[in-house]
């Protein structure tokens, strides 16, 4: 397989491979590929989740690669729907590729939540994603339990698909991973993605102190919110809640 290669895994990059066929076919057939798709691999490494999804009938087919290894390896992928980007996934403008896009990756670890990120700033052109993240990361996004789990909860229907141990990867990473898949809310929530994050910022720092200790007593009251409660003690209506009048 091409995750066997002789190419050096860097440690920086946080890359660990999947490697087993079975929940790589699994992750393809999470994303209900079309032909219509336009489809964004982020971190595709040496091409196995690669090689998958062009077994689908899809349109066009875009890898974003910040290791240029990797890219001398997905090269001899012989597809003329493949487009390779050697690139920070964390920091591309996923727009630019198209607007109805689906994206799937095995993230790496050390940038996940850049990239949970970065899906979020463009959910206007981003339809669907499934990722491979950590399993605590994974479990924190679908509970709403930190800011990004909620900054994605609001713009995305989050699902946890499956647990996938250690072994399933080379190398194996000392963590469970999991797959989740984010499909856009319609109507979009008529929301400003950087206003509202440094709102979730705010809101979420200090977390264990009582919202009177991080907001306006009176902006409170208006929302109807007790100010003794704590931050992971509300709802995602309730934080947009606070979010609209605090705007107001």
């Amino acid at each position: 397989m091409g995750a066997r290669s002789n190419l050096r895994l860097k440690k920086f990059y946080g890359q660990h491979l999947l490697v087993s066929p079975g929940i790589l076919k699994r992750i393809v057939e999470f994303a209900r590929l079309n032909a219509e798709d336009v489809v964004v691999e982020i971190g595709p490494g040496t091409g196995n989740l690669t090689k998958e999804i062009l077994k689908e009938p899809i349109k066009e087919l875009h890898c974003l690669e910040i290791d240029k290894d990797m890219i001398e390896e997905l090269k001899k992928l012989q597809d003329p729907r493949l487009k390779i980007y050697h690139t920070d996934a964390s920091e591309f403008d996923y727009c630019l590729l198209g607007n109805s896009l689906k994206l799937l990756g095995n993230l790496p670890y050390n940038s996940a939540s850049l990239i949970l990120e970065r899906t979020v700033l463009s959910h206007k052109c981003v339809v669907l994603a499934v990722f491979m993240v950590q399993k605590e990361v994974a479990q924190k996004l679908v509970k709403g339990l930190s800011w990004l789990g909620v900054f994605v909860k609001t713009f995305f229907e989050t699902e946890y698909l499956m647990t996938v141990p250690p072994r399933f990867f080379l190398p194996p990473p000392k963590v469970q991973s999991a797959v989740i898949r984010l499909t856009r809310k319609e109507p979009t929530p008529e929301i400003e993605p950087m206003e509202y994050k440094a709102f979730l910022t705010k809101l979420f720092s200090l977390r264990r102190k009582a919202l009177k200790n991080k907001l306006p007593g009176e902006l409170l009251r208006r929302a109807s919110i007790d100010p003794q409660r704590r931050v992971e003690e509300l709802s995602l209506e309730e934080i947009q809640r606070l979010y609209f009048l605090s705007k107001a």
